[in-house]
């Protein structure tokens, strides 16, 4: 009886199916816990650990065949002019949100940041020479930045055009909306080749301005002179007119009417002088405007060769490459454990999951595929 009742007290803790003694394999249904997670991955440290050296020094090695990019930037701040008479702190505090109060929108530092990326001032600074870094530092030879470049085309245009679009991805120029400066950075292959780029904007930048100004200036004085011209004559008119009135009329203190007209004369007189000395003294404005050479755009900070590479930053992309396969690795072995341990609980549903798949496989790669003759 003893004997029976071991027996029997076996056969209900087995579970229905296996042999007293065997193993049980359960799949990964229920969740994994922490224990039982570090296991799998002490299991499958070759995958673990493996995946995300292998990453690295993949990328390590694949960044040692990018070629290295050097950062040149350069600062400066351009002449605000106001138009308005704005209080001060309203125009600081608009400032601050990017909105110009009170000055002309062709004198805003956005302004600038977008003329230093038009295609005018681009061909310019690409059709540029500059000392060819390509060659020994003695050397004077200087070259086109184009031809530095080594961007071609189906002709001399078309070279241009794919040049232009280039070095609009080799510039960036950013306003700070509190300082109004305007920091323009230029990216090449070389640091003294992007130092000299950058300076050069600002050059150009400063050459178009100043032709800009005076171009305004001079617009403005021709019309100022233009009315200046017609003023003095119809001053002089209006005087005539007076004239003659008092040479016919000698006696016109004794008439009413003669003293209207006296007055209406003498009035179209002086209404006729203050025009004339204002449009004088907007003449004389002008005149100096346009001689005015003062420098418009302030230099804060020039581009200097640098002395570090911007790009590639191997350092981080190591590092993103190992982080990146140690996911994929700690993925891959939990994935793997799981489809073990399915296969090993129910060898019939593994069955049916990898044939599914594999017709799934077979239907997208098989068109791709060789076909057998």
């Amino acid at each position: 009886m003893p004997l029976e009742n071991d027996t029997g007290s076996d056969a209900s803790v087995a579970p229905k199916g296996s042999a007293r003694g065997a193993p049980t394999t359960q799949p990964l249904t229920n969740g994994i816990g922490l224990l039982e997670f570090l296991n799998v991955l002490l299991k499958r440290s070759r995958i673990v650990v493996g995946l995300p050296l292998i990453a690295a020094v993949l990328v390590a090695f694949s960044s040692f065949l990018i070629p290295a990019t050097f950062t040149a930037t350069t600062t400066f701040v351009p002449e605000v002019r106001s138009q308005g008479r704005l209080p001060a702190g309203l125009t600081g505090l608009a400032g601050q949100f990017g909105v110009s109060l009170g000055a002309d929108a062709t004198q805003s530092p956005r302004f600038y940041a977008e003329v230093a990326k038009s295609r005018e001032i681009l061909e310019r600074v690409l059709l540029s020479r500059y000392r060819d870094p390509r060659r020994a530092e003695t050397s004077s030879d200087s070259t086109e930045l184009i031809r530095i470049l080594r961007i071609n085309g189906r002709n001399w245009a078309d070279s241009v055009h794919n040049a232009v679009k280039t070095l609009d991805h080799l510039v960036s120029a950013r306003v700070s909306s509190q300082t109004n400066v305007v920091r323009l950075s230029v990216d090449a292959r070389y640091p003294t080749l992007a130092a000299d780029v950058a300076n050069r904007f600002v050059a150009y930048l400063n050459d178009f301005n100043a032709q800009s100004r005076q171009s305004q200036a001079r617009e403005r004085r021709k019309f100022v002179e233009q009315r200046l011209t017609d003023g003095e004559r119809e001053l002089r008119t209006a005087e005539e007119d007076l004239r003659v009135f008092y040479e016919r009329n000698r006696s016109w203190q004794q008439s009413p009417q003669l003293v209207f007209e006296e007055g209406r004369l003498r009035r179209q007189v002086d209404i006729r002088q203050e025009l004339y000395l204002t449009l004088r003294r907007e003449y004389e404005t002008a005149r100096i405007e346009e001689v005015n050479d003062t420098p418009v755009i302030t230099v804060i900070d020039r581009a200097i060769p640098p002395e570090e590479r911007s790009r590639p930053r191997r350092r981080l992309l190591v590092v993103l490459a190992f982080l990146f396969g140690g996911m994929v690795g700690v993925f891959w072995a939990v994935t793997g454990e799981f489809f073990d341990r399915a296969k090993k609980g129910n060898e019939d549903d593994y069955r049916e999951f990898s044939a599914r798949l594999g017709g799934i496989v077979h239907r997208i790669v098989g068109p791709f595929g060789l076909r057998r003759k």
